[in-house]
């Protein structure tokens, strides 16, 4: 398991993507805890690429609860459709918000959120079991460069907590 990241802060994102996809590997190797990888994959996220707030929504019945995150306090359940995760979890597909403040029914948890990128975690026989919600203090600040890479480490996620 790797205990520390090592890549350039100063490279360009899609380096950075690069570099740690092995590491990424790393700290899924032999651990198939969901939550634990889960909260290794938060932790990564934001401290490769500061954004605001990183974290996983877990479905539970017909709500998204909090699960593990890296950022400030958020909110704790969100309903079934409702804002830019509940969309995600409704549609099981990613969700890439430019401005918030244009999204209908956003559920604004941060006023310092401004764009914001939702990825659906499925299970291979139940469908959308979580998401992961990516919150950025810059507006239009995911593209799909981003969306490429962290679905990849998404699917990693699913492999290693279901394999």
């Amino acid at each position: 398991m790797a205990e520390s990241l090592i890549f350039n802060r100063e490279s360009s994102r899609d380096e950075r993507y690069r570099a740690l996809t092995p590491q990424v590997l790393s700290l899924f190797a032999g651990e198939t805890d969901f939550i634990a990888n889960a909260a290794n994959l938060s932790a990564l996220i934001h401290e490769a690429f500061g954004f605001h707030w990183v974290g996983f929504y877990m479905v539970k019945g017909e709500e998204l609860v909090l699960g593990p995150f890296q950022g400030p306090i958020a909110c704790t359940r969100i309903a079934k459709g409702r804002g830019v995760c509940g969309t995600a979890w409704a549609r099981a597909e990613t969700v890439l918000v430019p401005n918030v403040e244009e999204f209908p029914g956003h559920i604004a948890c941060s006023a310092l959120s401004k764009s914001e990128l939702v990825i659906p975690v499925k299970h291979p026989l139940h469908g959308v079991m979580a998401v992961l919600d990516i919150d950025s203090a810059q507006l239009d600040d995911f593209n799909e460069s981003d969306v490429s890479h962290l679905s990849e480490w998404v699917r990693l996620l699913e492999e290693a907590s279901h394999g």
